[in-house]
């Protein structure tokens, strides 16, 4: 039933309507009045006291911080919890972040996400299983820790060393970064996939896949980054949008005609098939022209020149367009008369390639008719594959044309002068119809953000195809949060034939197969790589070039393997791919039900991941034992600038999470700064603490420095951690997460206002003990009551948002309790209560024990988001021993019992009448009114009854509600109201039972202006004389002497 409120109200006693003002404590001695009478009053009202700060700024905060983080054990949190005992365990499985840099904000929206919920199930009092791990291997690392040096010049042992050092200090700087964020976990026990343990497991997953025939070796196409000289999974391609190539129109002449259309087509002369293609340096390593079958296609005839042309039907109206010439079909037929044709290869005299069907053809673009080049295409290469074409590469790892493209070609980088040489070749040739620059999406090395190729070579792979079925399958049974990225990982499945696990770098988990020395034969079976995974557990992967080579495959293995001499072989020199390393994590890391299944509750990652690290722990977990590896799925969005851009070194724009918390120099924030050396002034630097001067906000390269264009450095403020975590909770992270000055500002105001708030209620704690003095819920006031229904509402739903990964909903709730029913309503009534009656009476030991509950409530509910503001006020509140920690108390206690039938009703109907009221005086001080209230009898005029049972009364809870200073309650207005009474009309509909009960009640409200005078104590008028205090306060001040 809706709830009608009233706006906030000053420190005084009284409430102005339409004059409102939220509660700002303060711990000043507070004047009840301005005449010398009430002043000789003041110490007898109970004003809020407490020495909670009201608010911390820089060093003061981050001192607080640390402080917090010492006294209540942040570091020995995750051990307690483990080794409690709970009937229930949680199992979040931490996607391992690449140990290759500094932290970020992306870092921060990951990590923080996870504690979150993690710090909530352990005030459920649920065992949180949470493992922190790195990814340490991979080329990414490699480049970094090499730095200007050339992996050339380097044996493959001393490129490792560097790498393990780099990886290493990157690790302890993101822990350290991730424990000042407040991220609970056992620091000292994390996960690394380059320890002996995990790629000892990661190589047992390997043998098993490869044992059921998952994994083989074969010659095929493979993207291939000409920078990074290694072979690339479909995961670590970047697509760019924005890309340039130089498509070409080049015509293939026929040199013999399909025999379906040779009678017809021999009369007319030279027939040529036009192709179009955005890649023209693959024309050399043509095989063949591919056509859709069930397509119809024309013979067309250019009107400028009279050249014959075979082309699809359906693409001769773009085609008339993109040649500048009108096209005459002179005959049309199906697709499938043009098998049997063959044509002349453009610039390879003499050889000829076959005109064949394919289904991967498409009327999209171009012609209609596909070049096919198999060594530089998947879909080129399966029809290589079914017609038994030859599969020549032309390109080598550096991306220049080889001896096999020949010497005109040789030598040339085949996306540079290698393109222009093709081109000027078709032109000589005759067949080049037309060139123009195409704008098209095209995939670049994720690292170094240059173009891939497509070219064979001789790879490790994954059959996929077979998987993949199984996966989808799986993943019907994983909720996926939100529910719109299922789609997403199951379209980038199925996109999916086979991964390409081999790579040729130094740096990684070496493939465990050896080869011969004469044929080449690869030696792996379950023998070999059982031993090599016992090395590795032992010595770590190091071993694979520190060892002899008698100690990887000693005489027991060769025997069991029925191979020849150890001196017959040689070991492999690739790598494993770094996400099939990340992919296995499940199998080195969880502990689920049993140690034989592991899984997860939950893995929360970036969108990213979808092609990434959920797909490969999903394929590597289906493979093995036929199931996903977690149970639910939650994805969340990138983190981007206030302008919607994406974070970028090169912009300038990345925000560093060490700035936000400790305070620092902003490096582009309003374009202070230019991208190209940076130099912080001297009198700056001095005004920074030794811990942030050194540290832009924006970080730039390594390489690009920043000119200040003015003296001085934009300075963003100390946040502390609480406001970074604030952020991230309070953003819809299912999509993009915009930061900057105005998200962390609006973060840190709203974290003052809540602690404004706990401090008004610590305040009026002072001196309360809630293991003595609570009043029990059945003598306490109806509207005290009432809050505890509201508490047990709110923690319900503050539970089931936590449940739900939305802590974005948790942030929302908490702010609309305490501003629609704390501030502006519950506060603004019981403050004559709290400070006017007697210090131990029934009414203010119930608002107190209420206040209190309310305050434990509240603080457990944002303890997940904002734990060092949760555990410092746990320190100043009372009712629990000196020393507890809040994280180690559990969740919100509420109870059953504080939903009172006819409660509900009996204080919002009061709530009714009162909006009606104030709505009547806008302007005016309700204090300042005699209040008659007339309802027919009926059930709402019984409601009325259960708050005051007297007819008229000044300290009732009705008139307490109604925030009056008397009130009447009758079953009709009298008929002889003084002239100036103001009176109003209402309606209120009753709904017991469920609905069982319903009833719309009438009533009426006359308010005139009262007689008695204001008491100089509580303010309120209620008193005889002006020189004397009402009866409350006699008695309050006669029983105080």
């Amino acid at each position: 039933m809706l709830l009608c409120r009233v706006g906030s109200v000053s420190w005084g006693l009284g409430l102005r309507s339409g004059a409102l003002r939220g509660p700002a404590l303060s711990c000043r001695i507070h004047r009840v009045g301005t005449s010398g009478d009430a002043a000789r009053f003041r110490d007898t009202v109970l004003l809020p006291h407490t020495h909670f700060p009201m608010k911390l700024n820089n060093q003061k905060l981050l001192d607080r911080e640390l402080q917090i983080q010492r006294e209540c054990g942040f570091d020995q949190l995750y051990t307690w919890q483990r080794e409690r005992k709970a009937k229930k365990e949680f199992c979040l499985h931490d996607g391992p972040p690449y140990a290759n840099g500094d932290t970020h904000v992306g870092h921060a929206l990951n990590k923080i996400l996870k504690d979150v919920r993690n710090r909530f199930e352990v005030l459920r009092g649920t065992r949180v299983h949470y493992v922190p791990g790195w990814d340490c291997h991979g080329l990414p690392i490699e480049l970094k820790a090499l730095g200007q040096l050339h992996a050339g010049d380097l044996t493959p042992l001393q490129v490792r060393r560097k790498a393990r050092e780099f990886a290493e200090a990157a690790i302890a700087r993101q822990r350290a970064a991730f424990q000042r964020w407040g991220i609970m976990a056992d620091w000292g026990n994390c996960y690394y996939s380059f320890s002996g343990h995990y790629e000892a497991t990661q190589l047992r997953i390997f043998q098993d896949m490869h044992s059921k025939g998952l994994v083989y070796q074969d010659y095929k196409p493979v993207f291939w980054s000409p920078s990074s000289r290694t072979a690339l999974a479909e995961a670590e391609l970047e697509y760019n949008s924005e890309h340039l190539s130089r498509s070409v129109y080049a015509t293939f002449t026929l040199t013999a005609l399909p025999p379906k259309l040779a009678p017809s087509l021999e009369a007319l002369g030279k027939v040529s098939v036009l192709v179009w293609t955005t890649q023209p340096w693959t024309i050399p390593a043509n095989q063949a022209v591919c056509f859709m079958p069930k397509a119809q296609y024309s013979l067309v005839k250019r009107v400028d020149s009279e050249q014959l042309l075979l082309v699809a039907t359906e693409r001769i109206a773009s085609l008339t367009s993109a040649l500048g010439t009108d096209l005459q079909n002179v005959t049309t037929f199906v697709g499938s008369d043009l098998e049997g044709g063959v044509c002349q290869h453009p610039t390879i005299s003499g050889k000829e390639v076959p005109l064949l069907p394919a289904n991967h053809v498409t009327m999209a673009k171009g012609t209609g008719l596909v070049h096919t080049a198999p060594a530089h295409g998947m879909e080129d290469y399966s029809v290589a594959t079914h017609f038994s074409l030859p599969v020549d590469c032309m390109v080598d790892e550096e991306g220049r044309f080889n001896e096999l493209a020949g010497k005109d070609l040789q030598g040339q980088a085949v996306l540079d002068k290698g393109t222009d040489t093709v081109i000027c070749m078709l032109q000589a040739a005759g067949a080049l119809v037309k060139e123009e620059e195409c704008v098209h999406s095209y995939p670049y090395d994720w690292r170094s953000k240059t173009p891939v190729l497509i070219r064979p070579s001789k790879q490790w792979f994954i059959n996929t195809a077979n998987l993949k079925d199984k996966a989808k399958e799986s993943l019907q049974k994983v909720k996926v949060i939100p529910e719109s990225a299922r789609a997403t990982l199951m379209a980038k499945l199925d996109g999916r034939t086979y991964w390409c696990i081999s790579r040729q770098r130094s740096w990684g988990v070496p493939i465990p197969v050896f080869y011969h020395r004469e044929t080449g034969e690869a030696l792996l079976n379950k023998y070999t790589v059982a031993h090599v995974a016992k090395v590795f557990e032992e010595k770590g992967s190091d071993s694979w070039w520190v060892e002899p080579l008698e100690a990887l495959l000693p005489a027991d293995v060769l025997k069991k393997s029925n191979a020849g001499s150890v001196t017959d072989y040689e070991r492999g020199e690739d790598v494993l791919d770094i996400w099939f390393d990340s992919g296995t994590s499940w199998a080195a890391v969880l502990h689920g039900g049993s140690a034989s299944d592991p899984h997860a509750d939950v893995c929360i990652e970036g969108k990213d991941q979808l092609g990434g690290w959920f797909q490969s722990s999903l394929l590597t977990s289906v493979a093995v034992r036929n199931k996903a590896p977690y149970k639910a799925l939650v994805v969340h969005g990138f983190v981007v600038s206030e302008k919607g851009d994406k974070m970028s070194k090169s912009l300038g724009n990345v925000i560093d999470p060490d700035i936000v918390i400790n305070g620092g120099p902003v490096g582009q924030q309003a374009a202070n700064l230019k991208l190209r050396h940076f130099r912080t002034p001297t009198c700056s630097a001095k005004r920074l603490n030794s811990r942030t001067a050194a540290r832009p906000l924006y970080m730039k390269p390594r390489s690009c420095v920043a000119t200040p264009l003015s003296q001085d450095p934009v300075l963003s403020p100390a946040y502390g951690a609480d406001v970074l975590r604030w952020w991230v909770a309070e953003s819809n992270v299912f999509s993009d997460v915009q930061i900057g000055p105005k998200a962390l500002n609006t973060a840190r105001d709203s974290i003052y206002k809540l602690r404004n708030t706990l401090r008004f209620m610590l305040g009026n704690l002072q001196g309360f003990d809630p293991r003595t003095q609570a009043v029990d819920p059945k003598h306490m006031h109806y509207i005290d009551q009432y809050l505890l229904h509201l508490l047990r509402e709110y923690s319900i739903k503050v539970s089931d948002a936590y449940s739900e990964f939305d802590s974005g909903r948790v942030i929302r709730l908490l702010q609309a309790f305490i501003n629609r029913d704390l501030s502006s309503f519950y506060f603004s009534i019981i403050k004559d209560r709290l400070y006017c009656d007697a210090e131990n009476s029934l009414g203010r030991r119930s608002c107190q024990t209420v206040l209190e509950e309310i305050l434990d409530g509240v603080t457990r509910s944002i303890a997940p988001i904002l734990p060092h503001l949760a555990e410092e006020v746990y320190q100043y509140a009372p009712g629990h021993d000196e020393g507890e920690t809040l994280f180690q108390s559990g969740w919100i206690k509420s109870s059953s019992v504080w939903r009172k039938p006819g409660l509900e009703e009996a204080v919002e109907g009061a709530c009714a009448i009162r909006d009606s009221f104030l709505s009547s005086i806008p302007g005016r001080n309700a204090v300042e009114y005699d209040l008659t209230v007339a309802i027919e009898p009926g059930l709402l005029f019984e409601l009325m009854e259960s708050l005051q049972e007297e007819p008229t009364s000044t300290c009732s809870q009705l008139t307490e509600l109604m925030m009056a200073s008397r009130t009447t309650l009758r079953e009709a207005l009298p008929r002889d109201l003084p002239a100036d009474a103001i009176t109003g009309r209402g309606t209120f509909l009753i709904n017991l039972e469920g609905g069982v009960i319903r009833e719309e009640s009438t009533y009426n409200i006359a308010a005139v202006p009262i007689s008695l005078t204001r008491c100089p104590r509580c303010r309120r008028h209620t008193a005889e004389t002006p020189d004397c205090l009402c009866p409350r306060c006699q008695t309050v001040v006669r029983e105080a002497q």
